[in-house]
């Protein structure tokens, strides 16, 4: 079963989706848009080009665990998903997938403007893991 993790952004939405098998993070892109019908209708068209079963879709709480209006976001696109694709969204916490996916980047070497190109989809693929490595213990 193929699973796409959404990373949800003003400009860049980042997307990772798993091997057929549904254990490993594989496929990364970035969508770049501003709008979320856009971004709803591109990721339909990779969802049926990579044939995925299931959408993960970051849920950026607040550190405290309140939610602020880039929850309402994504909790607005997760409907306009469900609707467009016909498939489950999983709201899945993703505080600190950024800041971690910079870590990632700068020590790996990369200067602040290759970052900027590829921290989005980085950060989906720190969900997709996330969200992998929770389905494999249940």
């Amino acid at each position: 079963m193929r699973i796409m993790a959404i990373d949800y952004g003003d400009a860049h939405t980042g997307i990772a989706i798993s091997d057929p098998t549904g254990f490993l993070a594989g496929y990364t892109t970035v969508i770049d848009a501003y709008r979320p019908e856009v971004v709803v209708q591109r990721v339909c068209a990779l969802v049926r080009e990579h044939g995925v079963e299931e959408l993960v879709l970051g849920y950026p709480k607040n550190m405290d665990g309140s939610m602020g209006p880039r929850a309402e976001k994504a909790e607005a696109l997760a409907e306009m998903l469900k609707e467009a694709s016909s498939l489950p969204v999983i709201l899945w916490d993703e505080r600190r997938t950024t800041i971690d996916a910079h870590q990632i980047l700068m020590t790996g070497g990369k200067n602040a403007k290759k970052r900027k190109k590829v921290v989005d989809a980085v950060a989906a693929s720190l969900i997709l893991e996330g969200y992998l490595t929770f389905k494999k213990s249940r």
